[in-house]
């Protein structure tokens, strides 16, 4: 009788193991199901390939199978303007966040360069501009070509989202808790009147702290909801300046993916019912569930900004200039691929002879970025070309632009010195003329980067460190992270600022005039 009773059990637990495994198949279907019906939701625009170029020698290397780029699948990330002063060329918008996101196919880790919006770079067909004008030239196949062609890459595809899409996803996931300093608490409530009107969401104004002597250091913390945490991502006006504000915008995004990992099914499925409508991507619905796990199972703990060695001109107001373009392609490549010995394209190298030609030479180039916040209505346009004699502006106005397109410029005088071997900072700061260091308590690097080979000890792009931020020798500013905000300020052993600290100078004219209005991205 006991051997009966026996198989009786045995039969009863595989029974439920059955039931188990069957639900568990239902539960699947059920989610996959789900996933499936909300990328419906999303705006799926597929790329003219014809109109997307990469530069001959890295497709060769891809062809044969002989190229870095192989292990790794990498995405184009861009965040437009919409607002309708920024409709440009065929009614697109300037991309003024641009991100490269490169997936190891093997680990899956996750890395983010941000493309600084001022750098002047080749457009395609030898016409040179501000490389966030390229997606309003051409959408988001010119900007491709320009990231690829000027960086040998070889993107093939891209996700564009506006304001609302970043704001909306914050509110869904209960906001953000965010270390700030005064300055940045200054110029995110006045983003925030511009930001509430686009995004037509809420928020409260954060009631400001006492102004303290150091106006840049990191000493506060708040829970900031979707337009706060947007508008902190627009600042431009703190000593970092656009280093400081793409810093800010890879926190955010690494904030975002910490969230959504830990959250529930049903907050997810509330997520993509919100935003995908929002979001416009090349990739398809396969593609996208193939992304996932990646999402869920890594961090993205390493990003940075470039060009990572650059200067200022003021041909046609301010620019970033890649002093050497190609060490920063050696650089970038060396950070998103791990490949410390590549040798950059002929593309890449002419396309900086041409850049350093528009702009005098190197040695027209300024180590500050002057005068950012002068008064000016004019359109943020800038476009060089080849007329025979030489490379001029043919935008159609020989003006100062806007450096925010928004006619609203009393940002100040927010002259930022990279490398400055005059002395330090008037905050107590690095005296010994050290580099920008965003957020370095033991003084500025006297040494310099490495532009060729990567300083592998000295925060270079490989190690994602800040406290290296040599922007005149070649290591990536960003990569902190820490929760350290080279846009932050955190100002005691770096970050040198010219004439005495005009930053803080901004910041009394934005408090001051908090209640006009908000300036724009």
């Amino acid at each position: 009788m006991a051997r009966p009773k026996k198989r009786s059990k045995t039969k009863k637990i595989l029974f439920a193991v059955e039931i188990i495994v069957l639900l568990v198949f239902i539960g699947g279907l059920y989610v996959y199901g789900q996933l499936m019906s909300r990328m419906d939701k999303t705006n799926t625009q597929k790329l003219d390939t014809e109109k997307i170029q990469v530069n001959e020698e890295v497709q060769d290397a891809i062809n044969s199978e002989d190229s870095h780029l192989t292990g790794y699948t990498t995405y184009a990330l861009f965040g437009i303007d919409s607002r309708s002063a920024n409709m440009k060329f065929s009614g697109n918008q300037n991309s003024d966040t641009m991100i490269i996101a490169s997936v190891n196919n093997d680990t899956k880790e996750v890395r983010l360069v941000s493309i600084y919006r001022d750098t002047l770079l080749n457009l395609g067909d030898d016409t040179y501009s501000k490389a966030n004008a390229a997606y309003a030239y051409g959408g988001p196949e010119q900007a491709i070509t320009m990231l690829n062609t000027n960086l040998d890459l070889n993107i093939t595809d891209y996700a564009t989202v506006k304001f609302d899409a970043l704001a909306t996803i914050i509110d869904d996931l209960g906001g953000l808790d965010m270390d700030m300093s005064y300055a940045e608490i200054v110029h995110m409530n006045n983003y925030c009147v511009e930001t509430a009107e686009d995004t037509g969401l809420s928020y409260t104004p954060i009631e400001l702290p006492e102004k303290p002597e150091d106006q840049e250091k990191i000493q506060y913390h708040y829970h900031l909801n979707g337009v706060q945490a947007t508008s902190y991502c627009r600042i431009r006006y703190t000593a970092s300046l656009d280093m400081g504000r793409t810093e800010r915008q890879r926190k955010v995004i690494q904030m975002i993916v910490y969230k959504a990992k830990h959250a529930g099914l049903s907050k997810i499925f509330n997520i993509m019912d919100d935003v995908f409508p929002m979001v416009t991507t090349s990739l398809g619905k396969e593609d996208i569930l193939q992304l996932l796990p990646t999402l869920i199972g890594y961090s993205i703990d390493e990003t940075a900004g470039f060009p990572s060695s650059y200067k200022f001109s003021n041909v046609k107001g301010s620019i970033i200039v890649p002093t050497d373009l190609v060490s920063n392609v050696q650089e970038l490549h060396k950070f998103l691929y791990g490949d410390a010995n590549y040798t950059p394209s002929a593309t890449v190298t002419a396309n900086s002879e041409k850049i350093l030609e528009i702009v005098g030479g190197a040695g027209n180039l300024d180590d500050v970025q002057k005068n950012i916040g002068e008064e000016n209505t004019e359109n943020d346009s800038v476009i060089f070309e080849n007329d025979g004699s030489g490379w001029t502006d043919t935008s159609g106005s020989g003006e100062q632009y806007d450096p925010d397109n928004s006619g609203d410029n009393t940002g100040g005088d927010n002259n930022y010195v990279p490398d400055d071997t005059t002395g330090g900072d008037t905050t107590g700061g690095d005296t010994t003329g050290g580099d920008y260091v965003p957020d370095d308590t033991t003084g500025g690097d006297t040494s310099g980067g490495d532009t060729s080979g990567g300083d592998t000890s000295g925060g270079d792009m490989s190690g994602g460190d800040t406290s290296g931020g040599d922007t005149s020798g070649g290591d990536m500013s960003g990569g902190d992270t820490s929760g350290g905000d080279i846009g932050g300020g955190e100002d005691v052993g770096g970050g040198d600022i010219d004439a005495g600290g005009d930053a803080s100078d901004a910041v009394e004219a934005y408090d001051q005039s908090a209640s006009a209005g908000a300036d724009a991205a």
